[in-house]
Parts: structure tokens; C-alpha cells; sequence
């Protein structure tokens, strides 16, 4: 019987360990109990995970709520739910495939045209460690996705978000960036070996980046922008990253794994308080680690990069400087430094994204 004691105890010390992290960095519930009603709330990937339980407490809290999503199906199902759990007839299932700059218009032109106010926008969609897939427009799928795409549908809804100031944007991004590097001559993998790890790194690198750019070029404007680590949250964000790829993995590291993680509703909480907390009033261009402001990775800081990253995005984007819709195409040696190829090459190659909501 003596004999069990040792690996009993091992096994109950680790278990008992890492609960105590668990609490620790869940963050958990938003301190605050601001409520909002009357104020509209745009959500990126809104149709499960963070997305969906941010879109669900948002509303609880009487927020008109605008789900974006790809998959449409699932987005009607999603908003179906919350209305009946919350008793709030105001959320909206809207599509929107932030690996098409077409249908990225198409959406920011109807919440521009049907609209009255938008107060919030929480740019939460994402998709991690993919394959190296293309979007509809040639760009590399995470960075299309995670970076461009809301850099994009950010700058064409700036205008409604200063005409309902003080209003908010949020971008999720991830403790990940500290490890990205802007490659500002092959953004798009066309010169290099792909490596999906630093191709997610990189395009949460761009949404601190982007958000330091934007909160500099919305001062005084009352639209405040902040970034935020969600932590680590059991979402379909990490089905491409090999944990469940394995018996070893799913038998062994997936039980400790599953001890650490947090649940979309916990993951959705820094969402929520960066949405709602008075405290957050005027509060723009910082980095939140769950709920606590943080300074970012040195390379997050760096504000001519910023500044880079905000005029090439532009520029691949079709945006003019002051982010206005261009007729006119990427030129041609942008394209050059972005690694782009024909977008004709990649139409059709992948049907199905999977694009899902940010949870690393």
C-alpha cells in the first residue's frame, strides 16, 4: 500500500498545482457591472468560442449585438441561442469572411448603411497554425485574416465609431507576439519556407503593432483602441497545432492541458471588461494580459514599424492614406515586398478555412 503513496501524492501536489494556476491566470469574471444598453456592438467570429460567449454577456447586458461570421448557418444558430438565453431580441447574425476584402466591404457597408452607431467593434476573429493556406486575395491565410482583414473593416467603420464617440475597438490578440517578426519583404511566405508558427506570431505582432498606430492616429478623436491577451482558452482556435494529433498527446498531455486552459466564457471576460469597464474611459494604445495592463514585447513598441506596417497594409488593402477606399490595385513593387502572388492561383484552393475565434 506505502508503495502508492509517493505517485498518489506526486500526482495530487501537480494536480492541486496547477488549479492554483488555473484561478491564477483565468483573470476571472469582469469587476464591472456597467451595463449597455442603447450602445451597438460589432463582434468578429462570433459564432462559437470567445466570440460567441463575448457576443452572449454583451448582450446580457442589453448591448445590440452584430455577429460576423463566415459560416452563416452556424452564426444564425449562435444568435438564435443568445436571444433565447438572454431575453435580448437584438443580436444579429451578419456574414462576414475576413479572408475576402470583397466580402469585408460588403459587410462595412451594410452596418455603415443600416447602422445608426456603432460603439463597439471587438475584432476577435482568427485562425492559428494553419496549413499555408491563401486567402481569396493572394495574402498569407493568417495574416490575411488575423491582421489585414481587420485592419480593413476597422478603418472602413472609423468614421461611424467617431460619429458614436466615446466608442471602443478591440483587437484579440496573443502573448504569442512576443516571439513574432515582421518580415516587411515576404509578409506572405513566397520567398522563405513556410513555418506556420511564426506565420501566427507574426500576425499578432501586427495587432499590437496595428493598435499602437491606430490609437496614435485616433487621438482626440474619442474612439480609444486597446489590444488584449485573452489567455489560454479550450476554443477550435488550436485544432491545427498537433496536441490532439497523437495518443501520447490526447491520453497524457491533454487531461494537464485541459487543468490549465480556461472556458470561452472565462476567455471572453477581457473582452467584455475592455468593452464596458468605466475604468477603460479614455484608456488607448495599450496591451492587456487578461485584464491587467501590461507592456508589450520591445519589438511591439517599436512605432516606426508600426508606422510601416499601417502604409503597407494600406497599400495591400486597396485603402488611401487617411483610409479611404481605393479604386486603384496594390502596385506592383508592393506587391513585390509582400511576397504576393496572383490571387487567380489561390482562388478555390481552400473552400473551407475554418476560420474560428481567437483563443491563444
Amino acid at each position: 500500500m506505502s508503495r502508492y503513496i509517493l505517485p498518489v501524492s506526486v500526482f495530487g501536489t501537480v494536480a492541486g498545482c496547477a488549479v492554483l494556476i488555473k484561478n491564477h491566470v483565468t483573470g476571472g469574471r469582469c469587476p464591472s457591472k456597467a451595463t449597455i444598453k442603447g450602445k451597438t456592438v460589432v463582434i468578429t467570429g462570433a459564432n462559437t468560442g470567445i466570440g460567441k460567449e463575448t457576443a452572449r454577456e454583451l448582450a446580457t447586458r442589453g448591448g445590440r449585438i452584430i455577429m460576423g461570421c463566415r459560416d452563416m448557418e452556424k452564426c444564425e444558430t449562435a444568435a438564435k441561442e443568445i436571444r433565447g438565453t438572454t431575453l435580448n431580441p437584438h443580436v444579429y447574425a451578419c456574414h462576414l469572411d475576413l479572408a475576402s476584402m470583397k466580402s469585408i466591404r460588403e459587410f462595412a457597408e451594410r452596418i455603415n448603411q443600416e447602422e445608426k452607431r456603432v460603439d463597439v467593434l471587438i475584432n476577435n476573429a482568427g485562425v492559428m497554425r494553419c496549413p499555408g493556406w491563401k486567402t481569396e486575395d493572394g495574402f498569407d491565410m493568417q495574416f490575411g485574416v488575423n491582421h489585414l482583414g481587420h485592419f480593413l473593416l476597422t478603418n472602413l467603420l472609423l468614421e461611424k465609431l467617431k460619429e458614436s464617440a466615446p466608442s471602443r475597438v478591440i483587437n484579440l490578440a496573443s502573448l504569442a507576439h512576443i516571439v513574432g517578426k515582421i518580415d516587411f519583404e515576404d509578409l506572405n511566405w513566397e520567398r522563405k519556407k513556410f513555418d506556420t508558427k511564426q506565420a501566427y506570431c507574426q500576425s499578432k505582432l501586427a495587432n499590437v503593432l496595428f493598435t499602437r498606430e491606430l490609437a496614435r492616429r485616433l487621438k482626440g478623436t474619442g474612439v480609444t483602441v486597446n489590444a488584449v491577451h485573452p489567455g489560454v482558452v479550450a476554443t477550435e482556435l488550436g485544432r491545427y497545432t498537433g496536441l490532439h494529433q497523437s495518443q501520447f498527446s490526447s491520453s497524457v498531455l491533454s487531461p494537464f492541458f485541459s487543468m490549465l486552459v480556461k472556458s470561452p466564457k472565462l476567455g471572453a471576460q477581457p473582452s467584455v471588461f475592455l468593452a464596458v469597464a468605466e475604468e477603460m474611459d479614455g484608456v488607448t494604445g495599450r496591451y492587456y494580459d487578461v485584464m491587467t495592463e501590461k507592456e508589450p514585447a520591445p519589438q511591439a513598441l517599436d512605432d516606426e514599424a508600426a508606422r510601416q506596417l499601417w502604409e503597407v497594409s494600406s497599400r495591400l488593402v486597396g485603402l488611401e492614406e487617411g483610409g479611404q477606399p481605393s479604386l486603384a490595385k496594390p502596385s506592383a513593387d508592393t506587391e513585390s515586398k509582400a511576397g504576393l502572388t496572383d490571387p487567380a492561383q489561390t482562388l478555390g484552393q481552400n473552400p473551407e478555412h475554418g476560420i474560428r475565434t481567437v483563443g491563444a
